[in-house]
């Protein structure tokens, strides 16, 4: 079964860190697109950030300079560092993977949909 898990959320103070974790299980996490999404309460889940298995990465423009994609093959795990958190961050933010090669703007997309999806973790950025 391919399991993603999340780690990392919390609350931080605006201009604050967090790092993210995605811990992945049951594929070859190197042969996938991965990416993290997010949702605030009202709103849709939109991309934040895809990485695909050659390296490359995209970003959302809100998110652009600020927060890093990126993956440790030996440990199969996905991290988004997130720097400079604004409160507009705030969010429940989801690993996600699929086996197709990312596509071109995704990590701007709404609702796009991908295979497989980890809970969330969420994140709460204070003014």
């Amino acid at each position: 079964q391919v399991q993603l898990v999340e780690s990392g959320g919390g609350s931080v103070q605006a201009g604050g860190s967090l790092r993210l974790s995605c811990a992945a299980s049951g594929y070859t996490f190197s042969s996938y697109c991965m990416g993290w999404f997010r949702q605030a309460p009202t709103k849709e889940r939109e991309g934040v950030a895809t990485i695909d298995t050659d390296g490359s990465t995209e970003y959302a423009d809100s998110v652009k300079g600020r927060f890093t994609i990126s993956q440790d093959h030996a440990k199969n795990t996905l991290y988004l560092q997130m720097n400079s958190l604004k409160p507009e961050d705030t969010a429940t933010y989801y690993c996600a993977a699929d086996p197709l090669p990312c596509s071109k703007g995704m990590a701007n997309s709404v609702n796009y949909g991908m295979d497989y999806w980890g809970k969330g973790t969420l994140v709460t950025i204070s003014s």
